[in-house]
């Protein structure tokens, strides 16, 4: 072989070695579904991506190369029709043996993280049947045999809710954490519902964030950390704050500036929740308040105006455009905004009024409405 085509063997060698380090391959076998179709999923960070539809040869048996980068470790899931039959946890270079049945019980061999994934869900499912059972019979018992089911249920979630810390913390540089510390028993019960949970979030992120700092996953996981640290400084604050009718609001005006609402020195104050990108509320500011404003500043009213809006520069620019006169200041997160749910705000725009400290019944209908409630607040 001459020099040349030593140097084409090893290059195709390199290239077939870098190729097959970014594919991991699963090797899968549907026992009692010969001849039919199974569905390979990716989970993108919340929900499904489909990423290939294959059909199992007449032993049930089927193949697939998974493009996964280094560093970078995937959540694959096959499905058999709407039956989740596998889920796995795949890195780079990964060969799995999947065998399964069609009701969704497999064993899985070739990924130790896998092997986690697959304990994390069976307890999961577990924990969710005992709950399940006894809400069930709960429906239908009384008096005490009620009290004791209710105190059962209690001690089943506290008993899955310490498994639970006690796995992330265990595995805090394992993927397998990330969907432990999002488990729900319910839309309305997070398995971590406590506000110093967020703690366990964020000690897991920085976890991962040393293994796969790359991994959409722990990127997911590291914003909800820092929402639910952003959350738990908040409530810190309001707890050791003086008390005050209303929940207190600090944010940065638009020289970055931070103004507190506790701080506004007025009688009345309207705080005023809403979003700069709706084109019905930026009309609103020239229509509405700021004719309201005009009429009532001088006698003691104020605006306090909180944007909501992602884009912090365009916003920045509808203030200074139009001019507003008021206090507008700007909360970046966004939804993800802590005054969210202290607001408890389910649409934009949404006003509050505060008078003397407190805040007051008045919902503002219409400006003449509005306008008759100030003149007796302002008296």
């Amino acid at each position: 072989m001459s020099r040349f085509s030593k140097i084409l063997f090893f290059a195709a060698a390199v290239m077939m070695a870098v190729s097959c380090g970014t594919k991991a391959r699963i090797e899968g076998e549907l026992s009692d579904a010969p001849s039919s179709e199974v569905i390979v999923k990716l989970l993108n960070v919340n929900h499904y991506e489909v990423l290939d539809t294959l059909k199992t040869d007449a032993s049930g048996k089927f193949s697939y190369k998974v493009d996964v980068k280094k560093g970078q470790p995937e959540f694959i899931y096959v499905f058999y029709k709407d039956t989740k039959v596998a889920s796995l946890l795949l890195e780079a270079g990964d060969k799995v043996s999947v065998v399964s049945d069609t009701l969704g019980k497999y064993t899985v061999e070739g990924s130790q993280e896998s092997l986690k994934l697959a304990q994390v869900e069976k307890d999961y499912a577990d924990a969710l049947v005992k709950l399940s059972d006894l809400s069930s019979r709960s429906m239908t018992a009384t008096g005490e045999e009620l009290d004791a089911i209710k105190r059962q249920m209690g001690q089943e979630y506290v008993n899955y809710y310490r498994h639970c810390v006690r796995y992330v913390l265990e595995n805090s540089r394992s993927l397998t954490s990330v969907p432990v510390l999002f488990q729900n028993f319910g839309s309305d019960l997070p398995v971590f519902a406590q506000s110093t949970d967020a703690l366990h979030f964020s000690t897991i992120a920085d976890s991962l964030s040393l293994v796969y700092p790359d991994s959409r996953y722990v990127k997911a996981l590291r914003a909800e950390a820092d929402r639910r640290m952003n959350y738990l400084e908040l409530e810190s604050r309001l707890n050791s704050a003086e008390p005050v009718g209303y929940p207190d609001i600090e944010l940065p005006d638009v020289n970055s500036q931070k103004v507190k609402l506790s701080d506004v020195d007025a009688k009345v104050v309207m705080v005023y929740f809403w979003s700069s990108a709706d084109a019905s509320q930026k009309m609103f500011n020239l229509d509405f308040l700021r004719s309201i404003y005009q009429d009532y500043h001088k006698k003691g009213f104020e605006i306090y105006q909180v944007s909501l809006d992602v884009d912090k520069a365009a916003w920045a620019r509808v203030i200074k455009s139009q001019e507003l006169p008021w206090i507008n200041v700007c909360d970046s997160r966004g939804a993800s905004s802590p005054y969210v749910p202290l607001y408890n705000l389910s649409s934009l725009p949404a006003a509050f009024v505060i008078a003397d400290g407190e805040l007051v019944d008045g919902d503002m209908v219409n400006e003449k409405s509005f306008r008759k409630h100030l003149e007796k607040l302002l008296k």
